[in-house]
């Protein structure tokens, strides 16, 4: 499986790395992760260059890491610093290093050209910084899934209505129409379920008895990053599309990280306008979607085990499917661009272009 490498993903969430040597694996690749003395993140490739043994069971030698096997040494930019018993380093002596960043407490690596990392491609929202919001970092998710089957769920509100009837849905949305949107930066799908029972998530979190309006927006953000907007109010305030903050406003927010082929950690977080100093109101919704996500794991694990056995014919696709089949479009896109060196961005003069 090709994965897009020119793009930031979220590595771990900043509580996942201390000073020790920790192994991850992103884009079917081993890294070694750790924090300097100065509490800044290292991100290296974990295998020494010599007989191939991971530098993560190795040890520390100041911010530098000595691999376990001869002592090898690399520095925190990869470089070998020091090899026993001889003076010359050769320059084939080095392991990658790879840039990252932290931010909100969440650490991001770039795999890809490291000339193309820019951090101010690294997603962000204002909320995070909004004292009238309330940030809350959840769990990580381990799916036996490929990463583009993981993404398409989290751009898909129809689904809520059949996958999570006591959690996130119920029958009211069933026939709902579902508008989607491709013109931006992010794929957008949504719904309003206007007049209509709340929902389990709301009726023990929001406390809603009466008929409510809700609402479903789903951005999906190539490659890995999902936000979902959701919140109900009462059907009475009747609000505007434009009014959300006036209901019980939820963002849950997804950054999917693919570890293999089919394999892919799900760190999921949200972002409130209600309860917003009361760490029990955390504690319950948590409860909530980990009931939710472990319907969607179920569901994502036996799709991924049913496309690795052989196909008797051509899937189909319905309206429903907009959102996805415009995520994978973008991707292959993407892939195609890494795929490719442009050479033509500036043309000799020895050809003139007239398209």
């Amino acid at each position: 499986m090709e994965f897009i490498r020119n793009a930031w993903y979220v590595a771990g969430w900043s509580s996942e790395i201390d000073g020790e040597l920790r192994r991850f694996t992103i884009l079917d690749e081993h890294i070694v992760m750790y924090r300097k003395s100065d509490g800044t993140v290292v991100a290296l490739e974990d295998r020494c260059p010599h007989r191939l043994l991971p530098l993560s069971l190795g040890k520390r030698i100041g911010d530098d890491i000595q691999c376990g096997y001869h002592g090898m040494t690399f520095d925190c930019d990869g470089k070998c610093v020091r090899i026993p018993g001889q003076n010359n380093l050769p320059a084939s002596a080095y392991v990658d290093a790879y840039p990252v960043h932290e931010r909100h407490d969440i650490v991001w690596i770039w795999m890809g050209d490291k000339d193309k990392a820019n951090t101010d491609d690294i997603f962000d929202m204002p909320e995070f910084d909004d004292p009238n919001w309330a940030v809350h970092q959840g769990d990580a998710l381990h799916l036996k899934s490929n990463y583009l089957n993981v993404a398409e769920n989290l751009v898909d509100p129809a689904h809520v209505s059949f996958v999570h009837p006591t959690t996130l849905g119920n029958a009211s949305s069933e026939n709902v129409p579902v508008h989607v949107s491709t013109e931006g930066k992010a794929i957008v799908a949504w719904r309003w379920i206007r007049d209509s029972e709340p929902i389990g998530f709301f009726k023990k979190f929001g406390g809603f008895t009466e008929n409510v309006d809700r609402w479903h927006y789903y951005y999906l953000y190539t490659p890995c990053t999902a936000v979902i907007d959701f919140g109900s109010a009462l059907t009475s305030d009747n609000l505007a599309e434009d009014e959300r903050n006036k209901g019980n406003r939820i963002f849950a927010l997804h950054f999917m990280t693919p570890v293999t082929a089919d394999y892919t950690i799900d760190r999921w977080m949200h972002i409130r306008n209600t309860a917003i100093d009361d760490e029990t109101a955390s504690e319950s919704m948590d409860a909530m979607f980990r009931i939710a996500f472990q319907e969607d794991k179920e569901v994502l694990e036996a799709i991924q085990k049913e496309e690795e056995r052989p196909a008797k014919r051509r899937p189909i696709r319905i309206a429903i499917d907009k959102g996805p089949m415009v995520y994978r479009k973008r991707i292959n896109e993407l892939l195609e661009l890494e795929r490719t060196h442009d050479l033509a961005s500036n043309p000799t003069p020895a050809y003139v272009y007239h398209d």
